[in-house]
């Protein structure tokens, strides 16, 4: 390999990698509600050392992607804000076109979705966008960030807050795990599905859910942590 492709190849890595912190960050932010990511919560994320993602923050910190609190975590800078969310948008336009084009299942999408992302162009995006039919959620429920950097945001909670006797839609499944998503979807715990929570046990650590066609799902906190939903009238 010459010295000029070894270059290349050497930033393009960086960049991807920049790309998927920053992403990252974005989600935890999102999904959490909050302002400044830890960093231990960033390196279990993206399977790293919490030295790794710290150094990295530094980094971050010095290109002006995000602002680094010592001992506290990391939030986005207004540029690193801008790039992630085009990031996200990236890989849940490329999910959602896996799953409805090429017929991907959507426990396989993530990965796939990590690699492609990094590659494609803006002009490309937006075609794919078109062609799609500009789709507002990606297979998991997830809200698609629109091309000027707008995401929707939905009041959903997870399963385990709910109370007995609650009729709720599933809005989306945040854990992107293979062995989940299968679960999940033969259990039927995907979005738009109706079900009515019949039983809740703290104690033996059990919520049991009831589908509009009768059927009967069993779930732990843990697994219903995972999933979810909003209320609706019956």
């Amino acid at each position: 390999m010459s010295q000029s492709c070894l270059i290349f190849t050497i930033i393009v890595m960086a960049t991807s990698t920049v790309e998927n912190y920053l992403k990252e960050i974005l989600v935890i932010t999102l999904d959490d509600e909050i302002s400044k990511v830890p960093m231990g919560q960033i390196a279990k994320v993206l399977g790293v050392t919490p030295g790794t993602a710290t150094s990295m923050a530094k980094s971050l910190e010095r290109d002006g992607w995000v602002r680094y609190f010592p001992r506290v975590g990391v939030s986005l800078t207004r540029k690193g804000r801008k790039l992630a969310m085009n990031m996200l948008r990236r890989h849940r336009l490329l999910e959602t076109f896996l799953v409805e084009t090429l017929g991907f299942d959507w426990d396989e999408i993530h990965v796939e979705a990590e690699e492609l992302e990094h590659a494609i162009s803006e002009k490309v995006l937006e075609k794919l966008d078109d062609f799609l039919g500009r789709p507002r959620f990606d297979p998991h429920g997830d809200p698609i960030p629109s091309k000027g950097g707008m995401i929707q945001q939905i009041a959903s909670k997870p399963l385990s807050d709910f109370e007995k006797d609650t009729n709720l839609r599933i809005e989306s499944i945040i854990d992107q795990n293979k062995e989940f998503l299968r679960f999940a979807r033969k259990a039927k715990l995907i979005p738009g599905q109706l079900f009515k929570i019949i039983g809740k046990e703290v104690c033996a650590d059990s919520i049991t859910l009831k589908t509009s066609r009768g059927k009967l799902v069993n779930l732990g906190f843990r697994s219903a942590e995972k999933v979810l939903a909003l209320p609706y009238e019956s």
